[in-house]
C-alpha cells in the first residue's frame, strides 16, 4: 500500500464497535477513470464532531466482497445500521488524506465537506474499493458504497450465484465470525494493556514533574555559578593587569641587574687576581690545619674522659635524687604522723580539761553531801585524791575514787541506817555516783563529736578520731 509522509492514527478496533452512520459519503460513483484525481464528498451528522487527526482512507474489498457485489448479495443499510465490508481493521488502507476541519460547525454548509485524492496515489487495478472516515482514535465513523477504477467503456455485469456458492459464502462468514471473536478477545487484552500503559504514563509524568523541579533548581545553581565565575573572571582580569604592570617593573629591574652583573664581572676579575694570593695563604693554612688536627685529636680524648666523668656525676645525682625523694617521703610520713599526734594530744587535752571540770563538780558535790550529813570535809580520815596524786589506784574502776568510802569507815552502822541517799531519797545510801564513774571508765568518748565507744573497741575509737583529722 502507498502511504503519505505521515501515517494516520490506527487501532485494532473491531468493526462491530464502529459507527458507520456518523459520516455519510455523497455522490460516490460506481467507477472512476484511472489517471484522474478523485473528489470524495461527505457530510457530518448532528452528533458528530470532527477532530484534527481525522482522516479518509481508500480500502480494498476482499475477493468474497467482490463476489457478493457481483452476485447482488451485498447488504447495504444506511442511516444508523451496519455495512458488511471485506476488510477487518483500519490498518488495511491503501491510501489516505487528512480531513480539513470546518471553521464553524453550526453552519449548515460546514457539515458538507470534500477531499481530493491525487491520481498518483490511487490504485491502478480494477478491484473494488470504498471510502472510510476514521477518527483520530482509529474508529470508523462512516463508509461508502464500493467502486472500481476502470475505463468508461466497460459495462456493468450482474452475476447470479448458485446455492452451493451461497453455502460456501455462509461457511466463510462463520469463519469470519470466529476470527471476529478472536479479535474481540485480543481487543480486551489490548484495552487492559492500554490501562496499564496509562498508569505507567501517569507515573512517568509525575517523575517528569519531579525532574523538571530538579532541573529548575539546577538552572538556578548554574546561574549562581555563572555569576560567580563572571565575578572571578573580573578579578582575574584585574590581577592580569596588575601582573602586566609588575612585569614591566621586572623588566626595568632586569636591566638594572644586568648593569650590576657587568660591574660584578669586573670585580670578579679583580677577585681572581686576589685568589692567587689567597691560594698561597691556603697552603700555609693547610699546614697550620695539620697541627691543629693533632691538637684536636688530643682534645677529643680529653673530652671522652670528661664525658665519662659527667656520666658518673649524673648517676651520682640520680642516686642522690632517689635518696632525697625517699627522705622527702619519710619527712612527709613523719609530718603526717606528727599531725595525727597533735590532734590526739589536743583531743586528750580537751578530755583532761573536761575531766578536771567534772572533778571540781564532784568535789563540790561531795562537800555539799558531807555538809548535808553534818560532817566536815577536812575532819574526814579519807581525802578524795586529785588526778595528779593517783587516788584512783584504790579502785581501778573509779576515776576519782569512792567519795563515800571515808564516810563508811568513820560512821557507825546505826548512823548509816538513818541517813538517806541524796539522789534517790532511800533510807540507805546508794552507789549511783559509783555506777556512773564505772560506766565512764568502761566507755570511750570522742573528743570531737562526743560519740561513745565501748572500751573493748579501742582500735575503732582511734580510727574514728583519726578520720576527723583527714
Amino acid at each position: 500500500m502507498e502511504k503519505t509522509i505521515e501515517d494516520p492514527p490506527t487501532s485494532a478496533v473491531l468493526l462491530d464497535h464502529c459507527h458507520f452512520s456518523q459520516v455519510i459519503f455523497n455522490s460516490v460513483e460506481k467507477f472512476y477513470i484511472p489517471g484522474g484525481d478523485v473528489t470524495c464528498r461527505y457530510t457530518f451528522t448532528q452528533n458528530f464532531i470532527p477532530r484534527q487527526k481525522d482522516w479518509i482512507g481508500i480500502f480494498r474489498a476482499f475477493k468474497c466482497f467482490q463476489d457478493k457485489l457481483e452476485q447482488g448479495l451485498l447488504k447495504w443499510r444506511n442511516q444508523g445500521q451496519t455495512l458488511q465490508v471485506g476488510w477487518k481493521t483500519v490498518r488495511e488502507y491503501y491510501t489516505f488524506m487528512w480531513v480539513t476541519l470546518p471553521i464553524d460547525l453550526n453552519n449548515k454548509s460546514a457539515k458538507q465537506q470534500e477531499v481530493q485524492f491525487k491520481a498518483y496515489y490511487l490504485p491502478k487495478d480494477d478491484e473494488y474499493y470504498q471510502f472510510c472516515y476514521v477518527d483520530q482514535d482509529g474508529v470508523v465513523r462512516g463508509a461508502s458504497i464500493p467502486f472500481q477504477f476502470r475505463p468508461e467503456n466497460e459495462e456493468d455485469i450482474l452475476v447470479v450465484t448458485t446455492q452451493g456458492e451461497v453455502e460456501e459464502i455462509e461457511q466463510h462468514n462463520k469463519e469470519l465470525c470466529k476470527e471476529n471473536q478472536e479479535l474481540k478477545d485480543s481487543c480486551v487484552s489490548l484495552q487492559k494493556q492500554n490501562s496499564d500503559m496509562q498508569a505507567e504514563l501517569q507515573k512517568k509524568q509525575e517523575e517528569l514533574e519531579t525532574l523538571q523541579s530538579i532541573n529548575k533548581k539546577l538552572e538556578l545553581k548554574v546561574k549562581e555559578q555563572k555569576d560567580y565565575w563572571e565575578t572571578e573572571l573580573l578579578q582575574l582580569k584585574e590581577q592580569n593587569q596588575k601582573m602586566s604592570s609588575e612585569n614591566e617593573k621586572m623588566g626595568i629591574r632586569v636591566d638594572q641587574l644586568q648593569a650590576q652583573l657587568s660591574t660584578q664581572e669586573k670585580e670578579m676579575e679583580k677577585l681572581v687576581q686576589g685568589d692567587q694570593d689567597k691560594t698561597e695563604q691556603l697552603e700555609h693554612l693547610k699546614k697550620e690545619n695539620g697541627h691543629l688536627f693533632l691538637s684536636l685529636t688530643e682534645q677529643r680524648k680529653d673530652q671522652k674522659k670528661l664525658e665519662q666523668t659527667v656520666e658518673e656525676m649524673k648517676q651520682n645525682e640520680t642516686t642522690a635524687m632517689k635518696k632525697q625523694q625517699e627522705l622527702m617521703d619519710e619527712n612527709f610520713d613523719l609530718s603526717r604522723r606528727l599531725s595525727e599526734k597533735k590532734m590526739i594530744y589536743n583531743a586528750l587535752q580537751r578530755e583532761k580539761e573536761r575531766l578536771e571540770g567534772e572533778n571540781d563538780l564532784l568535789k563540790r558535790e561531795n562537800s555539799r553531801l558531807l555538809s548535808y550529813m553534818g560532817l566536815d570535809f577536812n575532819s574526814l580520815p579519807y581525802q578524795v585524791p586529785t588526778s595528779d596524786e593517783g587516788g584512783a589506784g584504790q579502785n581501778p574502776g573509779l576515776v576519782y575514787g569512792n567519795p563515800y568510802s571515808g564516810i563508811q569507815e568513820s560512821s557507825s552502822p546505826s548512823q548509816l541506817s538513818i541517813k538517806k541517799c541524796p539522789i534517790c531519797k532511800a533510807d540507805d545510801i546508794c552507789d549511783h555516783t559509783l555506777e556512773q564513774q564505772q560506766m565512764q571508765a568502761l566507755c570511750l568518748n570522742c573528743p570531737i563529736c562526743d560519740k561513745i565507744f565501748p572500751a573493748t573497741e579501742k582500735q575503732i575509737f582511734e580510727d574514728h578520731v583519726f578520720c576527723h583529722s583527714l
